[in-house]
């Protein structure tokens, strides 16, 4: 039986789940990496449950992952992008909010990509064309709306466009309360969660390209028609980078506004 690209990142991205779900709760022991970040043990065995059905369904392709760094072939076109548990701080202090992002990068461009949600038991998926939730082994069709209002901030570092632009600025300006209501959930499923009208946008700083913790959300949202940009509107991984995805153009332009609002004059 012949698997799809989607197929195995499907289930490369259950895979890293499961092991993340089975882990909850243990006592994890952190191993300290630069600037501060750290991984555990549950990052370290939901990548290799990932990397195993990698390999297993595309030996002739590369890796890279989070925790492990670049595996497979060294001259290939396809790569695939792993963040095994995107919210690691999260976990650590049993917050159950956590992804595990599964691409496949073919050229510069990601075709296929996989963000599970662990405990919901939800995978949100699309093979380049259009995005699905599944559940339950049932594929449901990725609507975006607006409607909640609700808008995820990424307060996390680095933040390349400091002190000229900071996303937590936004939550200060009266055009942004006004507006929307924001939230911080410090994992990329929130990005999932745009494309699946569960937000109403996505903001965040950052050079984003081959990005393990954004490829996937970043491509769910635009096979499920999101507006997608860097923060200044300019496409993306261009310019000043960072990333603006919202469910409509008029929730995109505002947010685009505000944020040029931060910036000085001719930038």
């Amino acid at each position: 039986m012949v698997i799809t690209d989607e197929g195995v990142a499907v289930t490369a991205a259950q895979a890293g789940a499961a092991v993340v779900r089975a882990m909850y709760g243990a006592s994890l022991t952190r191993l300290e990496k630069s600037g501060g970040d750290f991984a555990t043990a549950a990052d370290i065995e939901a990548e290799n449950a990932i990397l195993d059905v990698l390999r297993s369904a595309r030996p002739e392709d590369a890796v890279t992952g989070e925790e492990s760094g670049r595996t497979g072939a060294s001259v290939t076109e396809r790569m695939w992008l792993v963040d095994p548990l995107c919210g690691t701080l999260n976990y650590a202090v049993r917050n159950m909010l956590v992804a595990v992002n599964v691409a496949l990068r073919i050229g510069s461009n990601v075709t296929v990509a996989a963000s599970a949600d662990p405990f919901a038991d939800e995978v949100f998926w699309t093979d380049g064309t259009r995005a699905y939730v599944r559940r339950d082994g049932v594929d449901e069709q990725l609507r975006p709306s607006a409607e909640s209002r609700l808008v995820d901030i990424n307060l996390d570092p680095p933040f390349p466009n400091a002190p000229g632009f900071r996303a937590v600025r936004l939550l200060a300006e009266p055009g942004f309360v006004e507006r929307f209501r924001p939230r911080v959930v410090s994992t990329t499923l929130a990005v999932a969660w745009v494309a699946a009208g569960r937000r109403a946008a996505y903001v965040t700083d950052g050079h984003l390209r081959d990005s393990v913790h954004f490829a996937s959300g970043i491509a769910l949202c635009q096979a499920a028609g999101c507006v997608v940009t860097g923060i200044q509107g300019q496409p993306l991984h261009t310019g000043a980078g960072g990333l603006v995805v919202a469910a409509d153009h008029e929730t995109h332009a505002d947010l685009v506004a505000l944020v040029g609002k931060q910036l000085p004059p001719g930038r």
